[in-house]
């Protein structure tokens, strides 16, 4: 009984460490082309991430339920209100329910138009996480007017950059 429990455990080891193996090799990596995004943002408009060619973009991955996310976000408030001219941000929330994440995003002073929340249980069950590597959250990235990651950095070193712009 507990060989099987044993080789159980084990088996479901390998198959996750092998799962992550696979997705991390299969998602864009910095200097690629930023993968697609369709979705519906909470105003209710369709959105394509392509649509936002020739401007910079920050992708910000997040959900309400995650205190990590929530104090970034209000940074990233500040650096919205400070670079709002020289960058366009998307939000993609993670929510079981799509109204906590409307709230939160309200309630932590979202003001750009660029929102997305996907119902999902888990990151990881995602096909934008999965085409991303996203594995946890907040994670934020840097893309190019040209479409292209330049970055999966913190938001310190983002907003590092366009102060040098």
């Amino acid at each position: 009984m507990i060989k099987t429990i044993s080789y159980s455990i084990t088996a479901l080891i390998v198959l996750v460490i092998g799962f992550c193996a696979y997705i991390k090799s299969s998602t864009a990596k910095e200097g690629e082309v930023a993968p697609s995004i369709e979705a519906t943002l909470l105003n209710g408009t369709h959105f394509r991430l392509e649509d936002l060619r020739g401007e910079y973009v920050i992708l910000n991955f997040w959900g309400s339920w995650c205190r990590p996310c929530r104090a970034e976000n209000l940074d990233l408030v500040q650096f919205y209100k400070k670079y709002k001219h020289k960058v366009k941000i998307v939000t993609y929330a993670f929510e079981k329910n799509t109204k906590n994440g409307e709230l939160a995003s309200n309630r932590d002073g979202f003001s750009w138009e660029h929102q997305i929340i996907e119902q999902s249980n888990l990151v990881l069950l995602s096909k934008t996480a999965r085409d991303y590597g996203v594995f946890s959250i907040p994670t934020i990235f840097l893309i190019s007017p040209e479409g292209h990651i330049l970055s999966q950095n913190s938001l310190a070193t983002i907003e590092l950059f366009f102060s040098q712009l």
